[in-house]
């Protein structure tokens, strides 16, 4: 008998989809207690303002409404096939910079860490928060994957912080997030690389909690579930005992943000070229 048989079996799955978003795919399976939120950010799958704006909201709305719908997990993920999100909006942080308009950087700036505290903090300790990452995750896209508890990932895809190739670092939690898994020095020079790594590599540095085979991302999030629920009580307790040793604050989260918009102003038109190209190169990937 499969894993598979077993816990589609166990859990007896049913999918309600609501359509209540226009960038965000969500379902809600009772059974298993799971919320799924599934990105499809346009034109391109990177954080534009309206994604945030609606990440912002369901995190809220679920966090307000979790003990009705019973949601013991949330799960983000991606509609878009190959990719789980590029990061930040470059066009509208270039336009932004050659603006000089500090303020409207920061509030976008704002408006990548709040949904991202969110889920890291599980809204408050409440629920397990769960990336799957079935495509690509670049810059801000892995600094979401990486903000959850568990982070789920297909093997060959591929995830990096490219930020460093025009000029500025990732600043919406990739340094505090990863420094917390995998240690302050190898944090470090993974970000200042800007290479881009496999989920095999980033399995065995320790960022990446759970590796899937292709195509079988989804079955590893239930079969991770299956084996939370049955210690659910230690799995939590132990994750609040770990937090609490080494917590990731809103505060650190805003300082590091603060530093990031900064250095944004300061970089230069050739570095805004690249960035640029960088656009190009997200709408190339789903065109």
């Amino acid at each position: 008998m499969s894993t598979l048989y077993d816990v589609t079996k166990h859990y007896a799955y049913t999918t309600e989809k609501t359509e209540e978003y226009s960038f965000l795919d969500i379902e809600y399976e009772q059974k298993a207690g799971i919320a799924w939120y599934s990105m499809h950010a346009s034109p391109r799958p990177c954080f534009t303002l309206d994604l945030l704006g609606e990440l912002q909201h369901w995190l809220e709305k679920i966090d307000a409404t979790i003990a009705s719908n019973d949601v013991q997990y949330i799960v983000m993920g991606s509609s878009v096939p190959g990719v789980f999100n590029l990061g930040g909006d470059l066009n509208l942080i270039a336009k932004l910079i050659r603006n000089k308009d500090k303020q409207g950087i920061l509030d976008y700036a704002m408006a990548c860490i709040d949904p991202l505290y969110l889920a890291h903090t599980g809204l408050g300790k409440k629920v397990t928060s769960i990336s799957l990452v079935e495509g690509d995750a670049l810059g801000g896209g892995l600094e979401a994957a990486l903000s959850s508890d568990v982070l789920i990932a297909e093997r060959g895809t591929k995830m990096g912080f490219p930020e460093i190739l025009f000029n500025l670092f990732p600043g919406m939690g990739a340094y505090s997030f990863l420094s917390r898994k995998i240690g302050a020095a190898k944090a470090e020079q993974m970000i200042l690389s800007g290479r881009i790594y496999t989920a095999e590599e980033l399995y065995e540095m320790g960022a990446v909690d759970v590796l899937a085979e292709p195509g079988m991302g989804r079955q590893a999030v239930y079969e991770y579930v299956s084996r939370e629920d049955r210690a659910q009580n230690g799995f939590r307790a132990f994750r609040r005992a770990k937090q609490h040793c080494n917590p990731v604050s809103f505060e650190e989260l805003l300082q590091i943000t603060t530093i990031w918009a900064e250095a944004a102003l300061k970089i230069n038109d050739r570095d805004l070229r690249m960035m640029e190209r960088l656009v190009s190169r997200q709408s190339t990937k789903v065109m």
